[in-house]
């Protein structure tokens, strides 16, 4: 259960750096898809062990939408950036075509990463997250390093039922 529950911390960090990586120019508002996958190049899992089934961890392509809203990009270049798991993204440099981030996170996941994004249109976007770090599982603390790309496109403007990141039961 202990483990679920990193794995779950760890899943919505991801979600919402890749979120920001990809919201920080003038993204249009509205629901978007975003597929990632996530590559360990030095799980914490065990030797012998896997990621739970469903796992955004488990190096299979993972697709989730996403709801902007224009009050988010007005205040933070897209949504408001999410702490989860004690991460915090500094640095933030905006190019024309893209942006990079650091990322620096405290707690239950130690480390540092860099964010690369990049977009062709105000509709398509591409993401790389490098973190390297330890991950504490119950007593013992594990190396971790993994890489994540997502790539997102804009689907409508209108988010149907799904909720704005950073919105009250999210």
């Amino acid at each position: 259960m202990r483990k679920t529950r990193v794995w779950m911390m760890l899943g919505c960090c991801l979600l919402a750096l890749t979120v920001l990586a990809w919201a920080q120019s003038n993204r249009k508002p509205g629901l978007w898809e975003v597929t990632s996958t996530m590559t360990w190049q030095q799980s914490p899992m065990p030797p012998g062990m896997q990621a739970p089934p469903g796992s955004p961890f488990g190096g299979r392509p993972r697709t989730t939408q996403v709801c902007v809203t224009q009050a988010q990009i007005d205040k933070f270049g897209g949504p408001a950036p999410q702490t989860r798991g004690d991460c915090q993204v500094t640095g933030v440099q905006m190019k024309p075509d893209g942006m990079t981030a650091a990322i620096a996170c405290t707690g239950r996941v130690v480390g540092n990463g860099t964010v690369e994004g990049s977009w062709t249109d105000d509709g398509h976007a591409k993401t790389k997250v490098h973190f390297t770090g330890t991950m504490t599982m119950g007593q013992n603390s594990r190396p971790i390093e993994w890489t994540m790309e997502s790539h997102s496109e804009f689907k409508s403007a209108d988010c149907g039922s799904v909720q704005p990141v950073g919105a009250p039961g999210n």
